[in-house]
C-alpha cells in the first residue's frame, strides 16, 4: 500500500488513530452528561441534550477541542474528570511496534493532534508513548485545528517537513482533505477509530484496520530478492 522509500515523514494523530476513540467517545457522550447532571443538580436527559447541542455548535473548531474552553462553560473541571476514568485509555493495536519500525527505518515521526494539552499530557502519561516521536505538535500552539489551511502552513514553518514526502494518517476526513488540499501526499485513515463501534465500510480515503497491514519493511531488500 505505501512504497517506504519515497516517504520521509510520518504525521500521525492521536485520538482514533493511536489511541482508542472509545475512551473520548464515552466520556463526552456518555460520563461527562451524567456527572454535569450530578454537579449541577440536572436530569440525566436534559443534560445530555444540552450538551450535546453545545458541542455541535463547536464542532470542528478549535474550542471543540479546548478543555479549558468546556470547563469555563460547563463550571467544569473537565481535566479531572478525565483522570476519573483515564484508567479506561487505551493504545491501538500494534502502534508501538508500527512506530519502532518506523524508527528503525530511520524516517521522522511527529503525534500531529488537536487535543488540548491538558488532554495530551493525561494520554501521555497513561499510554507512556511520547518517547517513540521525534516531535509533538499541538494544533492549540497554532490557534487553529487541523481541519483549517492555516493550521498546515504554520506547522510546515515551524516544523519543516516536504508534502511530496510525507505520510499522514488521521481517522478524521475533514482534516485529511484540509491535508490534501496543502499537498501531502499519502494519506490513510482508520476503519475502526472506537472499538465499540462497527467498521466503517465506506471512507473517503484509503483505511487501515490496524498498523500491522502497514508495517514499514526494507524495500531494497525486498526488491533484489
Amino acid at each position: 500500500m505505501i512504497n517506504w522509500q519515497d516517504v520521509d515523514t510520518i504525521l500521525l494523530d492521536m485520538d482514533g488513530t493511536l489511541l482508542d476513540l472509545y475512551f473520548d467517545n464515552y466520556f463526552w457522550l456518555e460520563y461527562l452528561p451524567k456527572r454535569y447532571a450530578d454537579i449541577h443538580d440536572e436530569n440525566e436527559a436534559d443534560s445530555r441534550k444540552h450538551l450535546s447541542t453545545r458541542f455541535e455548535r463547536e464542532r470542528g473548531s478549535l474550542n471543540w477541542y479546548c478543555l479549558d474552553y468546556w470547563s469555563e462553560q460547563l463550571q467544569l473541571d473537565i481535566p479531572a474528570l478525565k483522570r476519573e476514568i483515564q484508567h479506561m485509555i487505551a493504545i491501538r493495536p500494534y502502534v508501538v511496534e508500527f512506530i519502532q519500525q518506523l524508527k528503525a527505518a530511520n524516517k521522522h515521526v511527529m503525534l500531529v493532534t488537536n487535543a488540548h494539552r491538558n488532554s495530551l499530557d493525561i494520554k501521555l502519561k497513561r499510554t507512556g508513548i511520547a518517547d517513540l516521536f521525534d516531535e509533538i505538535i499541538v494544533s492549540h500552539d497554532f490557534r487553529t485545528p487541523k481541519e483549517q489551511p492555516h493550521f498546515w502552513q504554520q506547522m510546515r514553518i515551524n516544523h519543516p517537513f516536504k508534502p511530496e514526502r510525507t505520510l499522514l494518517i488521521d481517522d478524521t476526513a475533514s482534516v485529511l482533505a484540509s491535508a490534501q488540499t496543502f499537498g501531502i501526499k499519502y494519506l490513510l485513515t482508520l476503519l475502526q477509530p472506537d472499538s465499540k463501534q462497527a467498521k466503517r465500510q465506506h471512507t473517503e480515503f484509503p483505511g487501515i484496520l490496524h498498523f500491522d497491514e502497514i508495517m514499514p519493511i526494507d524495500q531494497t531488500l525486498e526488491s533484489s530478492l
